[in-house]
């Protein structure tokens, strides 16, 4: 049962803006925090933002200013806004559910490539 499904990848050019979504089961949505992780060719998954059922959100420093994570609970999905991409912004997306002491959950990815 797929429980996390990305959408909204893409190619941009620099400067400009993507939005991601990753719609949850609703059991899901409800009871983890919700976060977005990227993974790069040659590197390390890394996170990017993560958002708590009280709408905490924590961003990765490279990113800070530039993308906002988001939750819709009528929707049970989580949105990544991107601004600004640059290059280095270039990877794999993954949605990801977390809830301590319980297997995290992950989406297929989607890939967002940011090149004039």
């Amino acid at each position: 049962q797929v429980q996390l499904v990305e959408s909204g990848g893409g190619l941009v050019q620099p400067g400009g803006s993507l939005r991601l979504s990753c719609a949850a089961h609703r059991t899901i949505f409800t009871f983890y925090d919700m976060g977005w992780y990227r993974q790069a060719p040659g590197k390390q998954r890394e996170l990017v933002a993560r958002i708590d059922s009280g709408n905490s959100t924590v961003y990765a420093d490279s990113v800070k200013g530039r993308f906002t994570i988001s939750r819709d609970n009528a929707k049970n999905t989580v949105y990544l806004q991107m601004n600004s991409l640059k290059p280095e912004d270039t990877a794999v997306y993954y949605c990801n559910a977390n809830r301590p002491g319980w297997l995290d959950h992950w989406g297929q990815g989607t890939q967002v490539t940011v090149s004039s």
